[in-house]
């Protein structure tokens, strides 16, 4: 497959993304404001039980993408990249384990390392979109600038636009299983 095909698939899923969490906050807002009940329970049944499911597919996603970035498309990546894929990996088994083991308490496990690479990647964003912030890899020497983006897909997703999309999805999916716990 040619390599702008992966990327186009891979900012189209993160444009899915982000529309599907758009739209679960929108109809939280309504629910909470009394609004939509009805839409909202729908979707909660939609997505009970299958949360661990979901966020293992999308940090499997999200493992083989920057795998393919730096392997197959020979992107170097930055330190922060790096720090990313420190917090991304182990939710592939975290998850796949929870999932395996039909764990309802893996969110324990998976949230910090999702909140902690989520905000990596939006410090990166906006390393990309502020290059004048002060970034820690033109500070210590490394060969890939922060700043530099690789992929500049609909307007705004870049590789770690993507990351913080995934990111966003597992953490709200863990907030919804550690709700259901409680």
């Amino acid at each position: 497959m040619r390599p702008e095909i992966i990327v186009r698939l891979l900012a189209l899923l993160t444009l899915l993304s982000n529309v599907i969490v758009l739209l679960y906050l929108l109809f939280y807002v309504f629910n909470r404001l009394g609004f939509a009940k009805d839409v909202w329970q729908k979707i909660n049944k939609f997505l009970s039980g299958r949360v661990i499911l979901y966020s293992f597919i999308v940090a499997l996603t999200a493992t083989s993408g920057s795998l393919y970035f730096s392997e197959i498309a020979g992107f170097t990546p930055c330190i922060l990249c790096w720090y990313q894929r420190i917090f991304m990996y182990p939710l592939v088994l975290v998850l796949g384990v929870g999932l395996f083991t039909k764990s309802k308490d893996v969110w324990k496990y998976v949230l910090p390392l999702s909140l902690v690479g989520l905000s990596v990647a939006f410090y990166h964003y906006n390393l990309q979109i502020n290059p004048s912030l002060l970034a820690p890899c033109t500070t210590i020497g490394f060969s890939a600038s922060c700043s530099e983006r690789f992929v500049t897909e609909f307007g705004y997703i870049t590789i770690p636009w993507m990351a913080f999309s995934a990111f966003t999805l597992v953490t709200i999916a863990m907030l919804l299983l550690k709700s259901r716990k409680n």
